[in-house]
């Protein structure tokens, strides 16, 4: 009996120690650099501002947290990659909702975002604006439907691939305006603008974050902005609600995820440092003058949020009749 009652007490101990010691591991997060794929070329939002909360988290959780570019196949390359990597919070997803019209959009992926990812925390969101080519003739947004209705298939928009909220904005537009317009994908958004500011493509749905420089210098026109209402950076700019499409409202949101079966306790630390962040009196009026607003979100809600949004473009989907096979 006292050999067991040793044996017993001996097997708890060593329980406990190594409850501890893997508590330890977990709360020493991170001992090594981080990485963070980005889906997306660089120069885009996405880029710029996961260039941004990296450094961040660099300065308040001790390690580097380096970004890597793998655009392709509309996020889908990078994505997966981070979907097949280990799940020890070392490797993380910079995402848009991109991903989340990707899931009804794309009908082969090679992964599942809920199944094969988990949330971290969002980041923030952003209104698109509609801009045109100094050579477009339209001057306004009415006068742009009139044009398109006028020269069925005549007008290109560009986008940074299939899926992206340039892309769905797009197709929105399309649908909402009744107007018939040719899409033309690109592997990143800064080749998009390329495109549009050379005259190659006459048209684009931008991040207001990125394209407002290029308005206010006229390199391009602006035409109308996505969100319910009228942008702070770009006041004098109509909503297209407003504007000739009523109801219309699109933007673009980014967030941060990791591979499914990442440790709570890592997820828990990331968006706390995240939510940390995104609240700082310094980072919400930095971002302000560029249009961004901060999220704000648990794992858990930001789950939810990620599963509504999903739900929500599967209908933008069906009824604009886009799909990737």
């Amino acid at each position: 009996m006292h050999f067991r009652r040793l044996s017993a007490r001996i097997l708890a101990l060593a329980l406990a120690l190594g409850a501890a010691s893997g508590a330890l591991a977990q709360g020493a997060y991170p001992t090594k650099p981080v990485k963070i794929i980005v889906p997306y070329s660089a120069g885009g939002p996405a880029d710029i501002y996961a260039r941004f909360v990296g450094d961040r988290l660099q300065k308040a959780m001790g390690q580097p947290f380096v970004i890597e570019n793998r655009p392709g196949a509309g996020a889908i390359i990078g994505t997966d990659a981070v979907a097949k990597s280990a799940p020890d919070g070392y490797t993380l997803l910079m995402m848009s909702n991109t991903h989340t019209v990707n899931e009804s959009l794309f009908t082969k992926k090679p992964y599942s975002l809920l199944r094969d990812l988990a949330p971290i925390a969002p980041i923030n969101y952003s209104d698109l604006i509609l801009v045109v080519h100094p050579s477009v003739p339209a001057k306004n947004l009415k006068e742009l439907i009139a044009l398109a209705k006028a020269k069925p298939g005549a007008l290109n928009y560009a986008s940074s691939g299939p899926g992206t909220p340039y892309h769905m904005a797009g197709e929105l537009f399309k649908a909402m305006a009744g107007v018939d317009l040719v899409h033309v994908p690109h592997k990143g958004s800064a080749e998009a603008r390329t495109d549009v500011l050379a005259g190659n493509v006459q048209m684009m749905f931008d991040a207001i974050t990125t394209m407002a420089p290029l308005v206010q210098s006229g390199k391009v026109r602006a035409i109308a902005t996505s969100g319910k209402t009228r942008s702070s950076i770009m006041p004098d700019v109509p909503t297209l609600n407003e504007a000739g499409v009523p109801g219309y409202d699109a933007v673009i949101w980014l967030g941060m995820m990791a591979p499914a079966g990442t440790p709570r306790p890592v997820i828990d630390a990331l968006n706390a440092n995240i939510q940390k962040i995104v609240n700082a009196p310094d980072v919400k009026e930095t971002w302000a003058k560029q249009g961004a607003v901060p999220m704000r979100m648990s794992p858990d809600e930001f789950a939810k949020f990620i599963e509504q949004d999903i739900q929500k473009w599967a209908k933008v989907v069906k009824f604009s009749g886009a799909q990737v096979d």
